[in-house]
């Protein structure tokens, strides 16, 4: 009796550790898929690193009640402008990667780091792909006042006056900004970039003649080009859309050099749940492609893409590389 009572002190101790032991691994090795499997359970943030009123703003808006829908959770879309898009991209880069922060962004994210000498967070390394959305061509529209009528008489008129006129762009190193650098490479002419902090507030202020012409999407020109507000010249695309037929491309102009198109694209903290990270690649796919939201898409002079993360991944990855070799060609530096 008294050996026994010796030996309880010693194994009682090793007994409870072994217990907590497995305890402890079975939390590691199931609390993951158990809480992705469980996952939505509150509300989900997508985060817009743009001002309301460009592609980003309105692709977002029109997918974000069925996305609702098809992850049984309410989608809140938060507008963080400023920095070029950089400060609300960190936002989501530093965020918990709990699957309830998500990033829409464009063409900026993969502009950024060649644009950029130093910024708050690493592209690749911080931030994890869900899902490639859309693609849109880049329009070049001007202001009715400005005595042109299609692109011949642009490129004359800016020829003739060097550095009089300028274009407007959401913002430094956007798709649109580069358009306009690409077109004054390939046509020899000296326009002016101004940059503002977002496509809403360019729009507004060449549709009051401040300033002549504009680079931007479909989706921000369509209705005022309709309205005979603006006049449109050209289109970045391959061929023509069918949200503006009458437009016509820089391909068929002559000007194929001018080639840039904004890509959107939804993207995680890297940290997140692959789990979760596939079920909203596959909800986002399912919503992009209902007849509904395409069509409506479309005819804001989008084309869908959708598809899982690893085609989001080797887009950001390719678009990174082609950014680069323009902006360094163009000597664009935001900073």
């Amino acid at each position: 009796m008294q050996a026994i009572e010796k030996e309880l002190p010693t194994e009682m101790p090793m007994t409870l550790a072994r217990s907590f032991h497995l305890l402890f691994l079975a939390f590691t090795l199931f609390a993951g898929p158990v809480f992705a499997q469980a996952w939505p359970v509150k509300p989900i943030r997508i985060i817009l690193p743009v001002p309301p009123g460009g592609g980003t703003d309105i692709l977002t808006r029109n997918i974000q009640a069925k996305l609702g829908e098809a992850l049984g959770q309410t989608i809140l879309v938060e507008n963080r402008p400023g920095g070029g898009a950089t400060i609300g991209t960190d936002l989501v880069a530093k965020a918990a990667p709990d699957g309830y922060t998500f990033l829409m962004v464009d063409t900026a994210l993969t502009v950024n780091p060649s644009l950029y000498s130093k910024l708050p967070f690493d592209t690749l390394r911080d931030l994890a792909p869900v899902s490639l959305a859309a693609t849109a061509p880049v329009i070049l529209v001007t202001h009715p006042s400005l005595p042109v009528k299609n692109l011949e008489e642009l490129l004359a008129l800016a020829r003739a006056q060097p550095g009089k006129y300028a274009y407007a762009s959401g913002g430094n190193g956007t798709a649109p900004h580069l358009s306009g650098e690409l077109l004054k490479q390939v046509a020899k002419i000296d326009l002016i970039h101004v940059p503002y902090k977002g496509i809403g507030p360019a729009i507004a202020d060449v549709l009051g003649g401040q300033v002549a012409m504009i680079f931007t999407g479909i989706s921000s020109a369509k209705q005022h080009v309709a309205a005979g507000k603006l006049r449109a010249i050209a289109h970045t695309g391959e061929q023509r859309s069918s949200a503006m037929p009458e437009v016509p491309t820089f391909v068929e102009l002559g000007w194929g050099a001018v080639e840039a198109r904004s890509y959107w694209g939804a993207l995680a903290p890297a940290a997140t749940p692959r789990e979760i990270i596939i079920r909203m690649s596959t909800a986002m796919d399912k919503v992009l492609n209902l007849p509904e939201i395409r069509q409506k898409l479309e005819d804001l002079g989008f084309t869908v893409i959708g598809g899982p993360p690893e085609r989001h991944a080797a887009n950001v990855r390719s678009e990174i590389d082609r950014w680069a070799k323009v902006v360094k060609a163009a000597g664009i530096k935001a900073d």
